[in-house]
């Protein structure tokens, strides 16, 4: 089983996080967000990371960045 980690994912521009995540096949929570750049949290496995990101190109939102976050324990 892999672990469960927090990750930041930034992205340019907007989200409307209740709309995103009726679609998502994970919930995110918004962190911080203004015109030009959205920060948003999900804890999950690598392999669940990887079908977010593949959620967000679908969805054509463009990566800034990407940072892991503190280990959960019991995940």
């Amino acid at each position: 089983m892999q672990e469960i980690w927090t990750y930041h994912v930034e992205m340019h521009g907007p989200l409307d996080e209740r709309a995103f995540n009726a679609t998502s096949p994970l919930a995110v929570t918004v962190v911080q967000a203004d015109r030009a750049a959205t920060c948003c949290a999900v804890c999950t496995d690598q392999s669940g990371l990887i079908g977010l990101l593949r959620h967000f190109h679908r969805q054509g939102f463009v990566l800034l960045s990407i940072q892991r976050g503190p280990h959960l324990e019991g995940g």
